[in-house]
């Protein structure tokens, strides 16, 4: 077993890290990766992870993020973000709706002529629903894979639309990139 690290061991572990100079040091990943791995939407891949610990600056700025991420108030009270998952088996029948697994949303699918429309709405019973609605909240929503699927503002009736982004029916979508959907509150 590992010993643990005292906060003393913690700080100058932290300081030898984002301390030490590389030659020809830059930005090796985009603030959009360190946020999404900042909060749990798309984990670093094995080698962004190298290239973060191979990096001062990228460490610097990802410990940034993270602390400006810390020192902004959370949208609502205990929500931080909510995780879905395509639960359906591979059928005929064009999907319609995904839930989260906390039960707060539904992402509902409607076909038209002028291809897929993607539906954000929030439940009514969620414990958080009167506030969410009252500051018309701002919100995203990405697949497996971090792309973004849906991004805007809740109406007065709890729900954000848009067009389907992606070329493939939202079953077939989903299926690809992990059948898995992040709903979270958008930062600043």
């Amino acid at each position: 077993m590992k010993p643990r690290l005292t906060e003393l061991e913690a700080r100058l572990q932290e300081r030898l890290l984002l301390g030490r100079a590389v030659p020809g040091d830059r930005l090796m990943l985009a603030d959009t990766t360190l946020q999404m791995a900042l909060d749990g939407s798309r984990p670093l891949t094995t080698a962004e992870r190298q290239a973060l610990q191979a990096s001062p600056l990228t460490l610097r700025r990802l410990r940034h993020l993270a602390q400006a991420r810390a020192s902004m108030p959370a949208p609502l009270s205990g929500w931080s973000g909510s995780q879905g998952l395509l639960r359906a088996a591979a059928t005929d029948t064009p999907l319609s709706t995904l839930r989260t697994d906390d039960g707060y949303w539904t992402l509902d699918f409607v076909a038209s002529t002028a291809g897929w429309r993607v539906i954000l709405a929030l439940l009514a019973d969620a414990p958080f629903a009167t506030p969410a609605m009252q500051q018309a909240l701002a919100l995203r929503v990405q697949d497996g894979q971090g792309k973004l699927i849906l991004q805007g503002r809740l109406d007065g009736d709890g729900e954000c639309e848009a067009a389907w982004p992606f070329a493939e029916a939202p079953a077939q979508h989903f299926q690809q990139t992990g059948a898995t959907f992040t709903v979270l509150p958008e930062q600043g």
